[in-house]
């Protein structure tokens, strides 16, 4: 690889928002299956494997890094998504079924696209709040400034 680009891209992860790292995880595990994919029609079965296992480690994370005390329910269902996806990769792993990488790969796109949503909301509504604030700091100074 590239020099250049591996130091840029150890740039990009090492200033990312915890958002934009969960993001670059999930495209990394989509990225991870999608070579498996490739390399399976190429009959290609260690490169299928390290790819698989590369998704399975990404999920792993994110079960490890779940906050059941925080998250609740939500964890709990999340942990629970995440573990049967590492189960089916595990399956798919030994069966070399495609089938199997496909159904992971709708999970994995669709939480990430919920996330994407979830952080787009959460930032529209930092930035209604930041507004407000630097508008109530505005109303004090000229309330400082007639006093």
């Amino acid at each position: 690889m590239n020099p250049y680009l591996k130091q840029y891209q150890t740039n990009q992860i090492q200033t990312a928002s915890p958002e934009k790292i969960l993001i670059m995880l999930y495209d990394g595990a989509i990225q991870f299956l999608n070579k498996a994919k490739k390399e399976l029609e190429n009959k290609n079965i260690q490169e299928v494997h390290n790819n698989i296992l590369g998704a399975q480690k990404i999920i792993s994370e994110f079960m490890n890094t779940l906050d059941m005390e925080i998250g609740g329910a939500t964890a709990v269902n999340l942990y629970n998504l995440y573990e049967y996806m590492h189960f089916r990769l595990v399956q798919a792993n030994i069966k070399k079924d495609v089938t199997m990488i496909d159904e992971v790969l709708v999970h994995l796109k669709d939480l990430k696209a919920t996330w994407e949503e979830a952080i787009r909301i959460a930032n529209k509504e930092k930035t209604v709040v930041n507004i407000l604030d630097d508008e109530e700091e505005n109303e004090n100074e000229d309330s400082f400034q007639r006093a």
